[in-house]
């Protein structure tokens, strides 16, 4: 998919990656951007910045309620009569085991799972009917590996990707694209709390506008998956290779990492 011309929606759009997207989208020569995000002062700073290069519409929303991810396609439809590019970034971290709090696993479960299928419960019908349409979900390199001192974090991120893979295997033949992004460490909000984003940090943080280039050219290709920090792969061979050993270097990083996570859960 080559972005312009094209309507697109980024859900997290208030800052980070998804700022970084609405940004580089508009210098793509997208016809209309939907810019969400439940930070209401952060969408129109986003619109702000953007609105001189292409049509904007910024709109508040919880991507963790149904409704209003209902709300947020109709108004889109109504706009600009059909979504070319939905892009659910938004996400939240959580560090901490099995004994985070039972609201807390439902929260986000909500927001790094839930909000990706209230998106295409919304958005599909109508891509459908057209016979094109592409999702772009975002994930976390944690959804392919792990993630080290967050058990909600690491288990919301397989599951994204597992949805993912389901979309693309059901619809992909009905001219529905699909691609996930999953990165390591990026320097957003999410890691401001870590020492160079933690054990995610170790092949290096990028800027949000690194990750908008690789969005581009993976979309401009229609791959699967988006990996803005190229390690991934390698890693992700090297698990699926030998699973065992996989673990025990997994549980290495752990020991490494598991005071400066204890410090992270009790800031949060």
């Amino acid at each position: 998919m080559e972005v312009k011309d094209k309507v697109v929606v980024v859900t997290g759009a208030a800052s980070g990656i998804g700022k970084a997207l609405c940004e580089r989208f508009a210098k793509e020569g997208a016809s209309a951007i939907v810019v969400t995000d439940i930070n209401s002062e952060g969408v129109s700073a986003t619109v702000s910045d953007i609105k001189e290069q292409t049509q904007t519409l910024g709109i508040t929303c919880d991507i963790g309620k149904e409704d209003e991810v209902e709300e947020l396609v109709a108004k889109t439809l109504d706009a600009f009569g059909h979504i070319d590019l939905f892009c659910s970034n938004a996400g939240i971290f959580t560090a901490g085991n099995e004994n985070v709090a039972t609201e807390k696993w439902q929260a986000i479960w909500d927001i790094n799972l839930m909000s990706h299928v209230f998106a295409a419960r919304a958005v599909l019908p109508g891509m459908l009917e057209r016979g094109e349409g592409y999702l772009l979900n975002t994930s976390s390199a944690a959804g392919l590996l792990s993630q080290v001192g967050s058990a909600p974090y690491a288990v919301t991120k397989h599951a994204a990707i597992g949805f993912a893979e389901w979309l693309s295997i059901t619809y992909g033949n009905r001219g529905i694209k699909v691609s996930v992004l999953c990165p390591q460490a990026v320097r957003t909000a999410m890691t401001a709390n870590s020492d160079e984003g933690g054990v995610a940090g170790l092949d290096g943080m990028l800027e949000p506008e690194q990750l908008a280039d690789t969005v581009i050219e993976t979309l401009a290709e229609e791959r699967f998956l988006v990996l803005p920090h190229p390690e991934v792969l390698t890693y992700m061979r090297r698990k699926t290779d030998d699973y065992d050993r996989w673990l025990g270097g997994m549980r290495r990083l752990h020991e490494r990492f598991e005071d400066a996570y204890k410090k992270r859960e009790e800031l949060e």
